[in-house]
Formats: structure tokens, sequence, C-alpha cells
């Protein structure tokens, strides 16, 4: 597998892992709105390259028609096998930034929100209704030609859901349907990155990748302990999530041999 690297300070550390394991790979810069890589990578076989950085190396791997590439994946919330399990699933609201000032009240509530879609635009927080309405504001102020790739857009469709008491979460990364590595990541508010996992939490993982075998060959799953039980977040491209505490050199390497 040829890898393709883009600079950050999670990538360096698959690099480490890639220097352990004696698997090469080459560094480029992404050139912004144009999406060309610096420098231009040398491909010697299109069916047998990867890229890790940001989520907007799809558009250069798919121009280029590099397999894997990136592994893109479809909005987790719209996959019915796994929304009986989802944290607040049944409970979402489902905006485009342009309806949300007119559709939310600005009534103090507050609401989990995320882009449906893993494109990046906004990463998933918790944040009042009047904050909210305010981002909406700012985007719908802006002329088309004004809002930059990668950034909210008005016709972006967003999940809203109510904040829920989260004791653990955990990041999962699964190739080919089977749990690789995985890191703990949050430990009620606060943040530690820890190379671990409840068991049962595993075991709900590995129940969920069984549940949705053809999602994707290779993907994130975040997973939480709430107190009513074990739940799904959301799941991530797994060539531009962050890696916490995960065993890299085993990702790496079953990576590798999807070539």
């Amino acid at each position: 597998m040829q890898w393709i690297l883009q600079q950050f300070e999670d990538t360096r550390k698959l690099a480490d892992a890639l220097d352990r394991l004696r698997i090469g790979y080459s560094w480029h810069k992404v050139v912004p709105f144009v999406g060309e890589l610096v420098p231009e990578p040398e491909v010697r076989d299109p069916s047998a390259v990867v890229m890790f950085g940001s989520y907007t190396l799809w558009r250069y791997a798919e121009a280029r028609g590099l397999r894997p590439g990136v592994f893109r994946i479809a909005p987790f919330v719209h996959e019915q096998p796994w929304q009986p399990f989802m944290l607040n699933g049944p409970d979402a609201v489902f905006l485009r930034v342009g309806e949300i000032e007119a559709a939310l009240p600005d009534d103090g509530r507050g609401w989990f929100i995320r882009p449906v879609a893993d494109s990046k635009e906004q990463a998933g927080a918790v944040r009042t209704a009047a904050d909210i309405r305010e981002t909406a504001r700012k985007v719908m102020s802006l002329d088309a030609d004004e809002i930059s790739h990668g950034s909210l857009r008005p016709d972006t469709l967003m999940m809203l859901t109510p904040p829920a008491r989260i004791l653990k979460e955990w990041r999962i990364w699964i190739v080919n349907g089977n749990v690789v590595t995985y890191s703990l990541y949050k430990e009620g508010a606060r943040v530690t990155y820890r190379h671990e996992i409840d068991e049962d939490a595993l075991e709900f993982t590995r129940t969920l990748a069984r549940l949705n075998a053809g999602y994707s060959p290779a993907y994130v799953m975040d997973i939480c302990r709430t107190e009513q039980g074990l739940r799904l977040l959301e799941t991530n491209c797994i060539n531009a999530a962050g890696f916490y505490a995960a065993d890299l050199a085993k990702l790496a390497a079953t990576l590798d041999r999807l070539a």
C-alpha cells in the first residue's frame, strides 16, 4: 500500500508507527481551495493508495481514481440497523442551516448539534439555542462566494438532539467488520486518552458492526456509556479522525494488508 500523508500532529504519530513497521510513506501539503498536493505524489498503483490528513483529501483521491484512497461514509443517522442504538436518535431534529432561525425557538434550551454528513464543517458540541441561531445568522449573511470550502452553508443539514449525561466515551477503529483498535477519550467531563475499553462496550461495538456489515470497509465508531446504557454516538471517516490512544501500529498493519 502506498501511504500519502498530510502533515498534522496525528499523522506524525501515524508516521512513527509506519516507521516501526518499515512501511514507506510520503508527506504532502494541500493547496487550499484547489485541493492539489505539493509535492505531487508519484502514484505507483492507483488501486493501492491510502491517504490520511484532512477530510478534503477525498476530492483528490476520487478525482484521480485512487483506491481505497479515502473511505467516505454515509451519514450514520440514516443507517436503519443502528437507529435503535443511537444516543437520542428518536428525539433528533433535522434542520438545514437556512431553516434554523425560523424553526428553532430562542428558549434557552441546550442542544447537541452536528452536521449530518461526515464532512467536518463543524465539530459536534452542546450549544445553546441562542448560539446556534447566531451561527446560522452569520452563515446566512454571507454571499455564496464568501463561504469557503469546508464551511457551513445554508443547505448544510444539521442534526440537533437533547443533551444527555455521558459517563464514558470511546473511539473504535473497524476494518472489514472487525474491531482493530480503540481508545477511551472522555470520562465524565474530563478528556483523557487511554488505550482501554470496557468489555461490554467492546462487545456492543462488535454487535453494531455485525448488524451493519456493509457500511464501509473501514471507519471509526464513537460509542458512549450513559445512565441508560451503551449508545452509538456517531461514525467518522477513518482517514481524518483523531487517533487518541489507539494502537497505530496495529491499525496501520491492518490497513496496509488491504492492498
